[in-house]
């Protein structure tokens, strides 16, 4: 029987090609009537972290809605168990080796903003305080999304990230995922993937 981790990803990023639908409702409502139909022909299993299934809970403001305790009704919901799992030091190399080559290019990145924010203001006596704003606006904006993407973007930046890649390992299942960071990290960790746009295929073939 196979076993399938899910990310929170999976439902929230249709433009990740998943297949389910167009809408986050559309596809928790159609993953759960392949999962209902896999579960009953004993073909799979599916399982989410509990910090991967709260993170799914954060994006709806009603979560007594019946389709989202109907798909957690078929989700088993497990901690990987973090005492019984041990990781190379070739991963912990590799990942302060990241750490550092990110916060380098943050501080490039910050100090290049800071310098582009200086011209912008040379030559300027006085500014009101909404002038200031919409004049250093621009720079804050750019400054975060550079710096989001460089210490970000294909990293693991968080626990519920690691906690779909422990319990992969801990269960011999597919992480299913549409976050590069979350796959790319699992190939060092030597976790199978299953990376979205073919997810919906891979049950389809499961059902035959």
């Amino acid at each position: 029987m196979e076993s399938f981790i899910l990310d929170t990803n999976l439902f929230f990023n249709i433009e990740a090609g998943i297949g389910f639908g167009k809408k986050t409702e559309e596809v928790v409502v159609n993953m759960t009537k392949m999962i209902r139909k896999l579960k009953k022909e004993k073909k799979a299993l599916f399982l989410m972290p509990p910090t991967i299934v709260s993170e799914f809970l954060s994006f709806f403001k009603d979560k007594e809605q019946l389709f989202i305790k109907d798909f957690l009704s078929l989700i088993i919901i497990k901690s990987p168990d973090k005492s019984k799992i041990t990781l190379s030091a070739t991963i912990f190399n590799k990942l302060v080796e990241d750490v550092r080559e990110r916060s380098y290019r943050g501080l490039n990145i910050g100090e290049e903003e800071i310098i582009r924010a200086g011209n912008l203001m040379l030559g300027v006596k006085e500014m009101n305080k909404k002038d200031f704003q919409i004049k250093i606006g621009s720079v804050v904006k750019t400054f975060r999304d550079r710096y989001r993407n460089a210490t970000r973007t294909g990293f693991l930046d968080s626990i519920a990230d690691l906690d779909l890649i422990l319990l992969s390992i801990e269960q011999g299942g597919y992480l299913v995922s549409a976050d590069e960071g979350v796959l790319k990290w699992g190939r060092y960790f030597g976790v199978k993937e299953m990376p979205a746009s073919i997810f919906q295929k891979q049950l389809e073939g499961l059902l035959g």
